[in-house]
């Protein structure tokens, strides 16, 4: 099969799998090229990647909410001795898998929920969480699973942030009479989105940076460096009083638990 043919039955493949989240260079055909956030995400990994070790050789990666498994396959072209991608959806595991083939990277991809990391029993050298937190109806509970189950050293955070970009200055404790911090734009603050925002319905939650920098602490992680606005590296950290993760109960498939 001559090199064009080649081609042309890989952007087939590519349309096949469609649409993309990720751009990615499979050999000169781009997944998403229309994209409108640009060079996606590319323009966002090239603000960051100098803050993450270039070596990875003998180092295990976690990457949750892979989606077409842009990050996984950067973290193997680091060396890394395993690359565990998981997403709930199974089409952007589809295109992850396809993606990796095509580049001759062995990445392994399993369809799990963040709140199932558990299930994986093992904790990983560096864990990806990049563009997760706000598709979340429970994003707290998501990040004390995360330091509970499979954070062994290195988390690397990413969030879609809204309202004050400043840093939040604040107490630790106030007293009960005292309001009117609440109402500072700086102070940390979690958005409840009801129905939709960028006509996505599973945006639930956008945090400032004060509190999307507090949720990290508060879920037992130390923010090492902010290379990029809306990405952290952390390490694992003493979590504080009542930090853990919940577990509720489940009834039979169909009925609320009671």
């Amino acid at each position: 099969m001559s090199a064009l043919l080649q081609e042309d039955a890989l952007r087939r493949e590519v349309e096949e799998l469609g649409p993309w989240f990720h751009n990615i260079d499979l050999h000169g055909v781009k997944t998403a090229p229309d994209h409108f956030l640009g060079d996606y995400p590319t323009i966002k990994w090239r603000r960051f990647a100098a803050a993450l070790p270039q070596d990875l050789a003998g180092k295990s990666v976690l990457d949750i909410g892979c989606n077409g498994g842009f990050y996984s396959i950067e973290m193997k072209r680091r060396g890394a001795a395993r690359v565990l991608g998981m997403d709930w959806d199974e089409a952007y595991l589809a295109q992850a898998r396809f993606a990796s083939k095509v580049l001759g990277l062995d990445i392994e991809y399993r369809q799990l929920s963040v709140y199932d990391v558990g299930a994986l029993g093992e904790r990983f050298d560096l864990v990806l969480f990049m563009g997760v937190l706000y598709h979340l109806r429970h994003p707290l509970l998501a990040l004390d699973l995360i330091r509970e189950h499979v954070a062994g050293d290195i988390l690397v955070f990413q969030s879609m942030q809204r309202g004050s970009s400043a840093p939040g200055h604040f107490e630790g404790d106030y007293p009960f009479a005292e309001t009117a911090h609440f109402d500072e734009a700086h102070y940390p603050k979690l958005h409840f989105i009801e129905n939709r925002y960028a006509g996505d319905p599973t945006n639930w939650w956008v945090p400032n940076r004060a509190c999307a920098e507090a949720m990290l602490r508060s879920a037992g992680f130390a923010i090492e460096s902010h290379p990029e606005p809306e990405v952290y590296v952390c390490r694992t950290a003493a979590r504080p009083y009542g930090a853990e993760p919940a577990y509720p109960a489940r009834g039979k498939t169909g009925e609320p638990a009671p």
